[in-house]
């Protein structure tokens, strides 16, 4: 069973706003972490019996755009042009 709440893209909740920072949160720390793989030698990871720097690329960058997605995403696939020829949106979702 699913259920499935509606909310109004112009209302805002506290659970909201919490889950926006918590995603905003993630996506800089991914983003740190990336950064920081990227300025590190290769030669450290091996050092530290870690993973090759290639593949701590590969998983630090995928997460990065993924949290990118998940903090931008939300925001901007509401928008709606001003012009045009209407979306047909009822309270509930597209008639």
């Amino acid at each position: 069973m699913t259920i499935v709440i509606y909310q109004h893209p112009g209302s805002v909740s506290i659970l909201g706003w919490f889950f926006e920072a918590l995603a905003i949160a993630a996506f800089v720390f991914e983003a740190y972490a990336f950064i920081d793989a990227i300025r590190r030698p290769a030669e450290a990871f091996v050092a530290a019996g870690k993973q090759t720097k290639p593949l701590w690329l590969v998983i630090t960058g995928v997460a990065t755009v993924i949290g990118f997605g998940t903090a931008v995403t939300p925001k901007v696939k509401d928008y709606r042009s001003s012009g045009g020829t209407g979306t047909h949106m009822g309270p509930y979702g597209p008639w």
